[in-house]
């Protein structure tokens, strides 16, 4: 396949947002969700984060949020402020995706002006003290040596798809957090930099929801204009170029089974018109933690293989631990993924191929008109779960405001009250393959999966009970789906 690169230039500006309230004070965006509820929840987002990481401070935007949020501000102390929180039964976190960091929050309207003020103070008048940045640093790299790489291989075998798609000179071609290299030279100055560089009204949008009284949204303008103006920046994107075979990594990890995770860039975004029709196909073919995916009827309840298998067309971290993803991780680009949870290693080649020959047919074949009707309906009732709690539905808010569209749920539905199967397939065709793409794998034995690839021998799977003949004759053509991949393919 020939890579045709464009390089893209988004400026990341203000976007007009239709449905919410949406206020603006000089430079200072605001989305507001006013209603009788007696809480308040913020979401206060800056238009940054590890793409903006300067070369060689490779985890600087993370860094730097942490220190905001889990480092106190320069009147209180981390550990005065968790004190001062506690009988509020509240507390304030970060998020920090490639262009997005968000501080997030929800208190009593009781609790209003008390929770607010720590918050203001957290973001506007940080603390930078040596022994937090330390403590904060420490964690990153303990996160990426120990957490990530050691202890959850299905989480490392996605994070490293998305660096072996886009590569290290790439905006997104880091981890969030970072790297070590990085983490280890870097200082307190840099993060210090970082934030007079970023945390600007230009990148700044106030999210609230809730009860608050109707001069609060003036007041929080008020306070966060003490930021500098700063200017709209530019983000310059080259979509990668996708391999011309299939590109296998894979990493070798102390553990008792086999995680894989393979995908490739496309270029729909949710503001895109064919996102819809995606969204779709991503739900019939592999929806997240549900029985009703292709993939998860195939290969778990059909065949026994591990605990799910699914499909996205939007970054969705910390998926092991979530029904529904976390809005606020909106980006310019966005990969197609399967996630194969993991397998026996005796069971790995055959998990490979069983999820290549679907996806395949998938794009050979579609979806057929029932199928569609019945995922339509699904989809029309579950965008409701996603915006189910008052921050949700605030981030979801913000999230359209970047895109540029209108309320999700409305806007979604309607979408997909217009489609049609022809729709979805024409998308699938567009956009989808089976070919040309990359795969990780996560695996005790690296060497044998490697031998395994290249020898092109067919790949077996065992039952403890007897499976129809359908099923089994099917086996066996899995088994010998053609993996066209070389030696130089596999790292």
């Amino acid at each position: 396949m020939k890579a045709i690169l464009r390089r893209r230039t988004f400026l990341l500006a203000p976007l007009f947002l239709l449905g919410a309230s949406a206020v603006a004070a000089g430079s200072i965006e605001t989305v507001t969700l006013p209603s009788g509820s007696p809480l308040v929840t913020f979401r206060i987002l800056f238009r940054t984060g590890a793409a903006s990481d300067p070369a060689g401070q490779e985890g600087v935007a993370a860094l730097t949020a942490a220190m905001l949020a889990q480092g106190g501000s320069r009147e209180m102390s981390y550990d005065q402020i968790v004190h001062a929180l506690f009988p509020m039964a509240t507390s304030i976190h970060s998020q920090v995706d490639k262009e997005m960091t968000v501080f997030t929050g929800t208190t009593h309207i009781d609790n209003l002006e008390k929770y607010y003020g720590l918050l203001r103070q957290m973001l506007l008048d940080p603390g930078w003290r040596d022994e937090d940045f330390r403590r904060l640093k420490a964690d990153a790299i303990n996160y990426l040596r120990v957490e990530l790489r050691g202890n959850n291989d299905e989480e490392l075998g996605k994070e490293a798809l998305y660096l072996q798609i886009y590569r290290r000179s790439h905006p997104y071609g880091h981890q969030n957090v970072g790297t070590v290299a990085a983490l280890e030279k870097m200082t307190l100055d840099d993060l210090k930099s970082f934030y007079r560089a970023n945390y600007t009204q230009a990148n700044l949008v106030i999210g609230l929801a809730g009860g608050f009284p109707k001069d609060f949204v003036e007041k929080t303008q008020t306070d966060f204009a003490r930021l500098p103006e700063g200017s709209a920046r530019h983000l310059d994107l080259s979509p990668p170029a996708p391999p011309r075979q299939l590109r296998v990594q894979l990493i070798e990890n102390n553990t008792r089974a086999t995680a894989i995770s393979l995908g490739f860039p496309i270029s729909v975004t949710r503001s895109s018109p064919d996102w819809p029709a995606l969204f779709l196909a991503q739900t019939y073919f592999g929806q997240h933690r549900s029985s009703e995916g292709l993939l998860y009827q195939r290969l778990r309840e059909l065949r026994g293989l591990n605990y799910g298998d699914y499909a996205y067309i939007e970054y969705f971290p910390r998926g092991m631990f979530r029904f529904e993803p976390d809005p606020n991780l909106a980006r310019h680009e966005q990969i197609f993924q399967i996630w194969i949870r993991p397998v026996e290693p005796k069971n790995g080649m055959f998990a490979l191929r069983a999820a290549l020959y679907e996806l395949d047919k998938l794009v050979r074949d579609g979806i057929s008109k029932p199928d569609f009707e019945r995922t339509q309906e699904f989809l029309s009732k579950f965008v409701n779960l996603l915006t189910q709690t008052q921050s949700a539905q605030l981030g979801y808010a913000l999230d359209s405001r970047y895109y540029a569209l209108p309320d999700f749920n409305g806007h979604v539905k309607a979408a997909l009250a217009r489609l049609t199967a022809d729709d979805v397939n024409r998308a699938i065709r567009k956009y989808l393959r089976a070919t040309d793409l990359d795969i990780v794998i996560v695996t005790k034995d690296a060497e044998g999966m490697k031998k395994a690839i290249l020898s092109g021998e067919p790949s077996t799977i065992s039952y403890v009970s007897p499976k129809p003949k359908e099923v089994l004759e099917e086996d066996k053509v899995i088994g010998a789906y053609k993996l066209d991949v070389a030696s130089a393919g596999i790292v």
